[in-house]
């Protein structure tokens, strides 16, 4: 069997892999090991973060919320409570773009949120 020289192959994913890692500061962007583990590192960061991106999101929809429903004279829970018990189905991420953007409408879903409290 013939010998295969991987000189080019070498070449082409070692660059790839610096590439990659070009914003790391000391070895972890020059040299190939040091990078290549730093690589698979950030890699696996940047994946678990994509879904941990998820959480911080809601988290900073319900601080929003909140903020704005206190300002009303409502708790969140109280407002969310209200809105579940007026049969108004409006998930949180449009809940605080309106508490934010549109704080009129917002005030229109406390005095229904007030109503569904009134009424159970």
């Amino acid at each position: 069997m013939p010998r295969v020289k991987t000189g080019v192959t070498h070449h082409h994913r070692h660059k790839k892999v610096l590439a990659l890692t070009k914003g790391q500061r000391a070895s972890r962007h020059s040299l190939y090991k040091r990078a290549h583990e730093a690589m698979l590192k950030s890699l696996s960061y940047t994946y678990a973060h994509r879904r941990e991106r998820k959480g911080d999101m809601r988290r900073l929809w319900i601080q929003r919320i909140s903020a704005a429903a206190r300002a009303e004279g409502l708790t969140y829970s109280q407002f969310i409570a209200g809105l579940i018990k007026s049969g108004t189905a409006v998930n949180r991420k449009m809940l605080a773009d309106m508490a934010v953007r549109e704080p009129a409408a917002f005030t229109e879903l406390v005095s229904a949120a007030r109503a569904g409290l009134q009424v159970a």
